[in-house]
């Protein structure tokens, strides 16, 4: 959304003169309070051409991205971006730029010559162009010059490197450019052949195999996308073969449900964890019942797990609690969402839980430790408010400020928080 305060009606003004003061910096960049402000201004920016994009003329919001996306090149350069505010707007930027092109008709030639600078000869080089998103820019005759510039470009880079060379080349960047438009122009060309060999390498990363499913999956060739997503998954048991294992199912949800739920138990078994018990739950639906007990036993050997899976899945907080104490539960953490589930149905049980993690938090001196130490404190007195047991916490904030009487910052954060 547009920033009331920075936007006047396009009609008011020129589209340049609207947008372009939004995208250049007018001071430095290094602080990110500043940065962060500067990339809310220039997502305003993107905004603005975004809406002359359905009732401008597009050869000048053409003219203007074009401008908007050099002098972002030059702000991110010099930006603290740790937020990515900035590179947000740029790749908005970036996203606009081939169907503004496309509405513009503008000519191949000079298309062509922009894109091949900036990506070879940029301002930054951590931003990538796809040659599919210009092709109806482009046309056919504009891609086949798109097409021998890359080779010209090749070819004055000498005898193509190996892939454990080519990071270490003297042109890493322009071999990565090169590389990253084959993969492209092979889903361009919907060549399955080219998809294999330019995705997958020489096969000793999960991920290609992965690529390789998405480029597929991209020109709607499904059953070769869940061949290689099942490829992927059973390369083996890495957190890349895990991530596969998620998009295989993703394919399996829309184009072959009936053998999704064999994958979710598969994965559960391989990374049995909350999260793909959690998959396998929804997957089995109302054969749930069947999964069960396996499931549970499975997921004992990780507590941390089977106490989230059977909180937030289950939606069972005594089941979670129990959980809990059979498998001494070492996460502070889950301790803490386990306590303020189950207060709900046993205030008085959770006490020395928050007693526990109270006396870990003081264990390290550390002034957000002290807040931590404070909330609990004053959960505990909500939760006996008018039982004998508040009592014993008024006696247990008291033997703390005397323990932690050398601690000053620590008093200070009971006094704010109300612990007298």
């Amino acid at each position: 959304m547009l920033s009331s305060s920075v936007i006047k009606p396009l009609e008011q003004k020129d589209l340049a003169q609207s947008v372009l003061p939004l995208i250049r910096a007018r001071g430095e960049l290094y602080r990110k309070a500043i940065a962060n402000a500067h990339g809310r201004e220039m997502h305003d920016a993107v905004d603005l051409l975004e809406e002359a994009l359905q009732t401008g003329d597009p050869k000048e919001v053409f003219i203007v991205t074009q401008k908007a996306i050099t002098s972002a090149m030059y702000v991110i350069a010099k930006a603290d971006d740790s937020y990515g505010i900035i590179g947000d707007a740029c790749r908005r930027l970036l996203t606009l730029h081939p169907k503004v092109a496309a509405y513009a008709q503008v000519p191949a030639a000079p298309l062509v010559s922009w894109m091949i600078k900036f990506q070879f000869d940029g301002v930054v080089d951590y931003f990538t162009l796809d040659p599919v998103d210009y092709a109806p820019a482009l046309g056919e005759l504009g891609m086949a010059r798109y097409r021998k510039e890359l080779v010209a470009r090749e070819t004055k880079l000498g005898p193509r490197p190996n892939d454990d060379e080519r990071w270490s080349s003297d042109h890493s960047h322009a071999w990565f450019v090169l590389g990253w438009n084959e993969k492209r122009l092979a889903v361009l060309d919907r060549d399955i052949d080219a998809i294999i060999r330019t995705h997958v390498g020489d096969r000793r990363v999960a991920a290609w195999f992965e690529d390789t499913a998405k480029a597929f999956a991209e020109i709607d060739e499904f059953d070769l996308a869940i061949d290689w997503a099942q490829q992927a998954t059973d390369f083996g048991s890495g957190h890349q073969s895990l991530h596969a294992s998620q998009y295989l199912c993703e394919l399996l949800v829309v184009h072959r449900p009936a053998e999704l739920l064999r994958a979710r138990l598969s994965n559960f078994h391989r990374w049995p964890s909350s999260g793909t018990a959690a998959a396998l739950h929804t997957a089995a639906g109302p054969d749930w019942k069947k999964y069960e007990q396996e499931t549970m036993k499975l997921l004992t050997q990780q507590p941390n797990d089977s106490v989230q899976f059977a909180l937030y899945t289950l939606k069972d907080p005594d089941r979670a609690w129990e959980i809990a104490h059979t498998l001494e539960l070492a996460s502070d953490h889950t301790w803490a969402i386990l306590a303020e589930a189950y207060e709900k149905i046993d205030p008085l049980a959770v006490l020395p839980v928050y007693t526990h993690l109270i006396e870990n938090e003081l264990a390290i001196a550390d002034s957000k430790r002290y807040k931590a130490a404070a909330r609990y404190l004053n959960r505990m007195r909500t939760l006996t408010t008018g039982t004998e047991a508040l009592i014993a916490v008024d006696a247990f904030i008291e033997s703390l400020r005397y323990e932690n009487r050398h601690r000053p910052r620590l008093q200070q954060e009971f006094d704010r928080a109300g612990l007298s």
